[in-house]
């Protein structure tokens, strides 16, 4: 089971959410679908945001085994 911290993330940033997917370059609702798990951002997204927020990639997303 993927777990995603990313909301918990970019509210410790201090980041406005505009400026991020500025960075990452999506909009800010596909932002928001990352976030909800309604959609799983690209490796490439995933690590941008991980630079960005100043974090690991498994600070973001954790995998936990299903029991």
């Amino acid at each position: 089971m993927l777990i995603c911290h990313l909301e918990k993330k970019i509210k410790s940033s201090g980041l406005r959410k505009q400026f991020i997917a500025d960075h990452i370059n999506v909009t800010v609702r596909q932002l928001r679908k990352y976030e909800k798990m309604e959609s799983v951002a690209p490796i490439d997204k995933a690590y941008m945001l991980a630079d960005l927020l100043n974090c690991t990639f498994q600070e973001i997303y954790e995998w936990k085994k299903d029991k």
